[in-house]
Parts: C-alpha cells; structure tokens; sequence
C-alpha cells in the first residue's frame, strides 16, 4: 500500500484500547481514537510520546449519530480515508431481571452497547467502501448466548451486537470489507477487579490477550473470517 492504513478506534482510551493501540502503531497505520474521561485521553497522551501525527484524539460521544459521524468524515479528510474500525464502547450493568429493568437502565445498556456500534459502523461504511479494503470488529459478550439471570439489558444489548456483525459481514462481503465480534466475559481490568474484589482473577483474560485478537481480525490475512462471534473469555 501507498499511503499507511488508518484505524478508528472508538472507546479507545479505554483498557482494551490502549491495548490495542500499539499493535496497529507497530503495523504502520494512523491511528484516530475517541474518548470520553478526559483523565484517560490524558494519560494514554502521556504514555505514547514520539508518536507525532500517528495517533489522533478526539472526544466523542459514540452513542451520538451526528457526532460521530462528523468525526469519522474528519477522520477520512484528514488522515486519508478509513480501513479498519474497531468499535470498542460498551459497558455493563446488571442486578436486574426483565421484570425489575426500568426503561433507563434498558436505554443505558441499548445504547453504550448497540447503539454506539451501530451508528459507528453507519458512518465508516462509506469511508470503508471507497477505501475498496476493510475490516470491521465490535464487541459483544459471552452474555449475548448464555444470558445470565439479573442482566438482561445487558444481554440483549449484547446480543444485537452481534446480530450486527453478521447483518454487516452479508452486506459488505463483495465489498472486500469484512466484520466479526470478539465475545469476552470479564475482563482482567483494574476497574473490574475493583468492582469485583472477591473473585478468582486468574482465569480473566488479559486486554493484550483480547487485543491480539482483534489485531488479528484487522489485518490483511484474516480476510477468510467474515460474521464470526469468536469467544475470547480465557477460562472465566
């Protein structure tokens, strides 16, 4: 390729995110992340010195079509086009079964967990479909088939996640572009084992064990996986 690859990651200060940020440095792509905590843009700025014009911050809230929309044309225009989106927002809360789930925590979870991905992937199809290459990868969860008792915003939110890889997989397959969703459970993270500080941490997977992952659904030769929901919960 001519001109490098450029990746959008949306969460991407996130811990996944900052796991995955330096695989994609390392393959030679541009790399345009959103963020919301100001807190977390700032420390993963101050851990990627030397990086110049490789990496973009934006704060975005990826739950609005509007915004992130602008941004992903901003992305384009700027940076030379899209190829690879990894939408990486999402969130969790349960303690609620069906009956007990107010129509607010219902909306909560519709929209950090679906409705990000879809309107995220609404607005880089375009950008992906002139880049004539692409790859897409969101996440869903282990929820979305087990469909644990006490979450079930959660697990629908999850579920029609990955009804959305595979509806974009059918849709951009002669397209050259393609989309998958990695299913983590827990995963290993400072704020997980604050929120959890009873259980067993030794078998949640790692963010850089997840974001191997996902480097790989990004990258050239995993082009023969398209619609896959691709377990990535270690042994948790």
């Amino acid at each position: 390729m001519s001109e490098p690859r450029v990746a959008v990651i949306t969460g991407g200060t996130g811990a996944l995110g900052r796991a995955l940020l330096p695989r994609f440095l390392a393959r030679g792509y541009r790399v345009a992340l959103t963020y919301i905590v100001p807190e977390e843009a700032a420390q993963l700025e101050d851990a990627l010195p030397g990086t110049g014009d490789a990496v973009t911050l934006r704060r975005v809230d990826a739950t609005e079509p509007v915004a992130i929309a602008e941004f992903m044309d901003e992305v384009a225009d700027s940076l030379g086009g899209v190829h690879v989106l990894c939408a990486l927002v999402g969130g969790w809360a349960g303690g609620r079964d069906v009956e007990e789930t107010d129509d607010t925590r219902f909306d909560r979870m519709i929209d950090l967990n679906l409705r990000s991905a879809f309107v995220t992937a609404r607005a880089a199809i375009p950008h992906l479909r002139k880049s004539a290459w692409g790859r897409i990868v969101l996440v869903g969860s282990t929820a979305a088939h087990e469909a644990p008792a006490g979450q079930a915003a959660y697990n629908i939110a999850k579920a029609g996640v990955v009804a959305l890889a595979r509806s974009l997989a059918q849709e951009l397959r002669d397209a050259n572009i393609t989309a998958n969703a990695v299913m983590p459970s827990v995963i290993d993270t400072p704020a997980t084992r604050a929120a959890m500080p009873y259980a067993d941490f030794v078998d949640w997977p790692a963010p850089e064990e997840i974001a191997a992952v996902i480097d790989f659904l990004a990258a050239e030769e995993s082009g023969v996986i398209n619609g896959a929901a691709i377990p990535v919960a270690g042994r948790a």
